[in-house]
């Protein structure tokens, strides 16, 4: 079919809301996009999009023609994965997005040393706090913590996370150390104004849980932000092991009620579901959990 090859990009302008930004995820000019879309409207003799200068939306026959467009693209993408893995080494693009903090501080350090051992993938990597679409961003592999919600994809364990309680030592010799939960009340806690549980923390012991509610005079939505306020003797702050624990070690910042566990959750990387795991993504995979350490993660030993 001559308008095979136009599939990817008409399914990249209607999930990407407009010609422009599929002409970013397919790295190519916005006029090129417009012009495949015309021919493919052309050579099947029906309009497919509406066009205005704000957005675009699907005809009725460009709603039918999607469907099916995604059947046809899911299944090229399944032939070209199973062919890649009979290639034996893994190769192609690999695009990846990961939250601001841990990929800062423990995935762009790991892809140098994934490059050198896979020297046929190419990165492009996005590192953003936001939650994208990875069906509509072209991402292969997102990194993602806590709950997730998005039902058609495959979740793949890297490490725990698990958070500390931890104030610099000279805040706590300015200030004193609670020596009880309930003196938590009269710190000025710093806060992540991400969390679910802004103004309550919650500790567990030997299966019993107890939440304390908290205040403090500054909130911020960047873990590392928040770690150079604990440094700076502000307050008392929760932080994840993986941002706090080089600074633990260093006893710039000390750990507060360590016979207690706080809320632990896990770091996921997540992929959509396909028949063929294309082997880029089943490497990134195996090596990110090789380098983090799986259950015991190195920031952890």
């Amino acid at each position: 079919m001559e308008g095979f090859s136009a599939i990817p990009v008409f399914i990249a302008v209607v999930e990407r809301g407009g010609f422009s930004p599929a002409a970013k995820l397919l790295g190519i000019s916005k006029s090129a996009v417009s012009k495949r879309i015309n021919q493919l409207e052309q050579n099947l003799g029906v309009k497919l999009l509406h066009r205005t200068t704000r957005k675009i939306s699907l005809t009725e026959a460009g709603e039918h023609f999607f469907e099916h467009a995604e059947i046809a693209n899911n299944a090229a993408k399944d032939a070209e994965d199973a062919v890649a893995q009979l290639q034996g080494e893994p190769q192609g693009r690999l695009r990846i997005n990961t939250p601001m903090s841990f990929g800062r501080l423990h995935i762009a350090p790991l892809i140098p040393a994934f490059l050198k051992r896979y020297p046929k993938i190419s990165i492009d990597m996005v590192m953003s706090d936001e939650v994208i679409d990875l069906v509509g961003s072209g991402f292969d592999v997102a990194i993602r913590s806590g709950n997730l919600v998005d039902s058609n994809l495959i979740a793949r364990k890297l490490a725990p996370l698990r958070s500390v309680l931890c104030a610099s030592p000279e805040y706590l010799e300015k200030h004193g150390y609670p020596k009880s939960l309930a003196d938590l009340k009269q710190h000025n806690c710093v806060l992540f104004s991400f969390s679910r549980d802004l103004r309550e923390w919650t500790f567990n012991k030997e299966g019993l849980s107890e939440a304390i509610e908290i205040r403090g005079n500054y909130q911020v939505n960047n873990s590392e932000a928040l770690q150079e306020a604990l440094l700076q003797g502000i307050g008392i702050g929760r932080l994840p092991t993986f941002v706090a624990s080089t600074e633990i070690k260093a006893g710039r910042l000390t750990p507060l009620f360590p016979e207690y566990e706080m809320l632990e959750q896990s770091i996921y990387a997540v992929f959509l579901e396909r028949q063929y795991m294309p082997a880029k993504v089943r490497a990134f995979l195996d090596f990110a959990i090789e380098y983090l350490g799986d259950d015991e993660p190195y920031w952890e030993r």
